[in-house]
């Protein structure tokens, strides 16, 4: 049993196939997926993760439910990034009208506490689209993974760091040819970040990744 759950854990599906949990069977999310061509594979030993895709990445979808019941997302997310394995481990976070007020908090334990990548997603239809694109990407690279910087300049990782307070495209762009990693980034020191940014923008992103998050959020 310990080796077959093993083997779920690692399994990597075919370019135009997608690994779901079974907790996601019959929701509106699998059927977009399948609208979008791509063939779905349930699993029941997937651990935390909720989907494995073709480039080596897995899924934790964290809901606006989610976020707005309590802190008990925070322990799936930390068992998520403990977990023992070799996919690239990215999270989607719903940022909604309701759950807008804790994203930033949420943003911050994701990507500054845990060094996971958070993708923000407006609901269960914007989050097929973005699967849908990655599972369907034969012969590319998968774009999270840390390496070079030239290989980070992804229109979705460029939209991940636009997320960022104070900066905007053009700083974005600056941002990921100077940095090599999303961690590296997160990390820098405000005098690195000036030489790229300049001071004032340098200083809103130090604040927004080092701002301690509040007791309770």
């Amino acid at each position: 049993m310990e080796t077959k759950v093993s083997v779920v854990l690692n399994a990597v599906p075919p370019y135009g196939h997608v690994i779901a949990s079974e907790r996601w069977r019959n929701t509106s999310l699998i059927q977009s997926l399948k609208v979008g061509g791509l063939k779905i594979l349930f699993e029941n030993e997937l651990g935390v993760a909720d989907f494995h895709l073709p480039n080596k990445s897995c899924i934790l979808y964290v809901s606006e439910c989610d976020i707005i019941a309590g802190n008990g997302f925070k322990r799936k997310l930390v068992r998520y990034r403990n977990t023992s394995s070799s996919f690239q481990q990215l999270v989607l976070v719903e940022n909604t009208r309701l759950s807008e007020q804790y994203f930033s908090a949420v943003q911050r334990f994701v990507v500054f506490d845990l060094g996971l990548i958070l993708l923000p997603v407006s609901g269960q239809t914007e989050a097929s689209q973005l699967i849908t694109q990655m599972g369907h990407g034969e012969g590319r690279e998968n774009p999270f993974r840390r390496r070079s910087a030239s290989r980070l300049l992804d229109p979705l990782v460029l939209a991940l760091v636009q997320q960022v307070p104070g900066v905007g495209r053009v700083k974005a762009l600056a941002l990921l040819q100077h940095f090599s990693s999303i961690q590296q980034l997160c990390n820098a020191a405000p005098a690195e970040l000036e030489s790229v940014v300049g001071q004032a923008a340098a200083q809103q992103i130090h604040r927004f990744f080092h701002k301690p998050t509040a007791a309770g959020t």
